[in-house]
């Protein structure tokens, strides 16, 4: 995609069809701006693994998607992405109610981006915390 700005705008005007991924985790966007980007996700029935919690995976993509979305905020026309490197440390189990996750970036370079990620359950209480690197891709 090159034109991050005008999916950005129509993403926050509910669009979810334009990211199909978010539109299967029911994931919606409620706030970017330079950098920034917040995203609330309900735990469903079917995102836990046996133990009844969550699954480790789908907060890490959760929060890898609010990431990739700060980092989108500050691209210029022409620029893409793509995630190079993720490291998460999960810090509790949830499994009911919804999850928050906020994304900033970092440090922006001009080939990489680090962007870090904190995802809360609905106690505010941190669920997760991730840092991952982009690799800008320009056309």
């Amino acid at each position: 995609m090159s034109d991050y700005g005008t999916y950005l705008k129509r993403l926050q005007a509910g669009e979810l069809h334009l990211n199909p991924f978010l539109a299967f985790l029911d994931m919606r966007p409620e706030a970017m701006d330079d950098g920034y980007a917040r995203f609330r996700m309900p735990i469903r029935p079917e995102y836990l693994q046996g133990a009844g919690n969550m699954q480790g995976g789908m907060i890490v993509a959760m929060a890898d998607e609010a990431a990739a979305h700060a980092i989108m905020t500050l691209l210029k026309p022409r620029e893409g992405l793509t995630t190079i490197e993720l490291k998460s440390n999960f810090l509790a189990p949830v499994r009911a109610g919804d999850l928050v996750a906020e994304a900033r970036v970092f440090k922006k370079g001009r080939t990489l981006m680090i962007a870090d990620c904190t995802v809360t359950d609905d106690r505010e209480r941190p669920v997760l915390r991730l840092s991952a690197t982009f690799l800008i891709i320009r056309e």
